[in-house]
């Protein structure tokens, strides 16, 4: 996606920007909101809750691009679709007029252009690793997820891929749809001992990212 048209738009405009601090909430599933955010720096997680209570986990969110999904165009209030919690120190989003933002994207083919592509390609890996958690197992879903993550956060070192970001083997279970983080902390382990991976600074460092990968389906 050409993210400058949308670099464009917000620089020709003058939007707040709400600041939010880590593990504070953008927003609560179903509860209602009139306006559209931007994320502008930061990183954020997107997840929903399940009617027994436990959290599903979406995806982690970096760089600039839309975080709450647009619904219809003319209803002013729509009810949040997921939460959107802060996992960076501080996060800063732009907050728009969810029905001015589609006015100004009717009025613009790039912005038109752009939103297409947006929810094409979100769709897209929305479907693909709908698959990949659904034929992989829990033990491949983990290895997705940590796949995920260096494709997201990985740092090459000497040693390997340093996935430059603390996240714990709870929230890797909310990713993966797993009950237990017991049941992560053996696969971490099991994969520890292969040689795929150690713990630094409780930061995950791949050391082998072939082992990882030899247990996705793709």
């Amino acid at each position: 996606m050409e993210k400058q048209v949308l670099q464009d738009y917000l620089d020709s405009h003058s939007f707040p920007v709400v600041v939010k601090s880590k593990k504070k909430y953008l927003m609560y599933e179903g509860l209602q909101d009139s306006s559209a955010y931007i994320l502008k720096k930061g990183i954020i997680k997107t997840s929903v809750i399940s009617h027994d209570g436990r959290e599903f986990n979406l995806r982690y969110i970096t760089g600039l691009e839309i975080v709450s999904l647009l619904r219809d165009e003319y209803s002013k209030f729509i009810d949040a679709p997921f939460n959107i919690r802060v996992e960076s120190q501080t996060a800063e989003l732009y907050q728009i007029d969810r029905v001015q933002f589609w006015k100004d994207i009717n009025q613009s083919p790039q912005l038109q252009n752009y939103v297409k592509e947006y929810y094409r390609v979100n769709l897209l890996q929305s479907m693909k690793k709908m698959q990949q958690m659904l034929m992989n197992g829990k033990f491949g879903a983990v290895c997705t997820q940590l796949y995920e993550l260096y494709e997201l956060f990985g740092v090459k070192t000497n040693e390997g891929y340093l996935i430059d970001f603390v996240i714990t083997n709870e929230e890797i279970a909310h990713f993966c749809g797993i009950t237990s983080a017991s049941s992560v902390n053996r696969m971490m382990q099991q994969l520890r001992e292969s040689g795929a991976i150690t713990i630094q600074h409780r930061k995950i460092l791949i050391k082998n990212l072939d082992a990882i990968k030899e247990n996705m389906v793709v």
